[in-house]
């Protein structure tokens, strides 16, 4: 199912017009007419959890750090200061190449976990504020669930009252139950404690939760962690939109070996160094393909050797990240076999009938250059198998099957799954159908 021309050309003026306009003729009538019974009147509190780069993460330094460029020792300013923000994408090279150092991760064996280079602190500011991850290209508002709010709005929900945020590290991917991280073990407190407190001021009404393309993956797990007593009591119902959940996708091996070139836009820092920065972090190996979703059908073609999803740990050697493959076969393959349904109302939103990568060909091994791609079926981001994956093996588990809906748009990029006219209105469809 390819996107048509005039599909493509109306969703092209859609995102030409302002937001506010574009949010408000979307909505159904009957959500409008909804919006006039007053601030929050018997609304259920929503957390919304936005993709891998519309959260902020703030910095520093301390005596410890020792750079691999010297002269990103020198602190500029005094405490805190932005490391991923809104103005990120503007830095000079001298800065971008300090960014690509100071967002680095190491693994510690012994702890079995991530954790910063030595005299980086981090810390995520604005948890709690849904307006706290804002889009970081200034020319489109409505990217990072930007589109999303200003609907909500429309419906009655209000910033601080009922409409909530929870942003997160990127570089950090959740673990599943019986995994430690000591950052996800805090996120998780806090999440709870935000959606208990903002049942409390609503009534005792439990909460939404809301998560796209990664934050729908942190959303996931976030409830599967829960005490099931607990998501009884607390989650009124959990809304995935293109989830980039651990059954894997091809895009990131992309990432792995030639670049992260379209997931942080830092146009001042060099393809590979991005991609050494890159292959530091828990995320780039926590959404590689799944063996259990892809099998052993050739996603890596090269000249001496063809790799499966079977097959990654003998990859991530290939292209000289042999460091990767103990995390990878201690915390992302585990993740990979855990198909535990949620067992609360849960509504999977997907796009579909996109080219989307489904396998890589470097013909001459050459890893520093960009693959030629076969396409397949998808958002352009995420895979149908993996998307079929998730209904099978998570959707319709008994218990959970009968509390469950799959929605599939097509033509709609992962992207724009927040943002598409019909998308947009059938994620405040449910976010309608749970108030009732």
């Amino acid at each position: 199912m390819g996107a048509t021309l005039p599909g493509l050309l109306s969703a092209l003026l859609l995102l030409l017009l302002p937001a506010s306009l574009r949010v408000r003729d979307q909505l159904p009538a009957s959500h409008r007419r909804e919006a006039k019974d007053g601030i929050g009147g018997g609304l259920h509190p929503i957390v919304l959890i936005p993709g891998m780069s519309c959260p902020d993460l703030e910095a520093r330094l301390t005596d410890a750090y020792r750079p691999l460029t010297p002269g990103c020792s020198r602190v500029e300013r005094v405490g805190w200061f932005g490391l991923l923000t809104n103005r990120t994408w503007k830095l000079d090279a001298e800065r971008a190449e300090c960014f690509v150092d100071q967002m680095r991760l190491v693994y510690d064996p012994v702890l079995g976990d991530f954790r910063n280079l030595p005299g980086v602190e981090t810390r995520v500011p604005y948890f709690g504020s849904a307006a706290g991850s804002g889009s970081k290209i200034p020319t489109h508002p409505e990217f990072c669930m930007g589109a999303l709010r200003s609907a909500l709005g429309t419906l009655g929900y209000r910033e601080g009252e009922t409409l909530f945020g929870a942003p997160y590290d990127p570089r950090y991917a959740p673990p599943i139950p019986g995994q430690t991280s000591p950052f996800y073990s805090r996120y998780f407190r806090q999440m709870a404690r935000l959606i208990e407190d903002a049942s409390e001021r609503n009534n005792g009404r439990p909460a939404i939760v809301l998560g796209h393309s990664f934050g729908g993956a942190v959303a996931l797990e976030f409830v599967r962690n829960a005490p099931l007593q607990w998501r009884d009591r607390f989650v009124r119902h959990l809304i995935t939109v293109a989830p980039t959940w651990s059954g894997g996708y091809v895009r990131p091996l992309t990432a792995f070996l030639s670049g992260p070139v379209d997931l942080f836009f830092i146009p001042a820092a060099p393809q590979l160094a991005m991609r050494s920065m890159w292959r530091t972090f828990e995320t780039a190996v926590a959404t590689l393909p799944s063996p259990a979703v892809f099998g052993r059908r050739p996603l890596v073609i090269t000249r001496n050797r063809n790799y499966s999803a079977y097959d990654i740990a003998d990859l991530l050697v290939a292209v000289g990240s042999a460091d990767a493959v103990r995390p990878f076969r201690e915390r992302e393959l585990p993740k990979m076999e855990y198909f535990e349904a949620p067992m609360v109302p849960l509504t999977y939103i997907s796009g579909v009938g996109i080219p989307t990568a489904e396998q890589l060909i470097y013909r001459d091994d050459d890893f520093d250059r960009l693959p030629e791609v076969v396409y397949g079926d998808g958002d352009d981001t995420i895979n149908i198998a993996s998307v079929l994956a998730f209904e099978e093996k998570v959707g319709m588990q008994p218990g959970q099957k009968e509390r469950f809906k799959s929605m599939k748009f097509a033509g709609v990029q992962h992207s724009a799954l927040i943002t598409d006219e019909r998308a947009l209105s059938a994620i405040m469809d449910e976010i309608a159908e749970a108030n009732r």
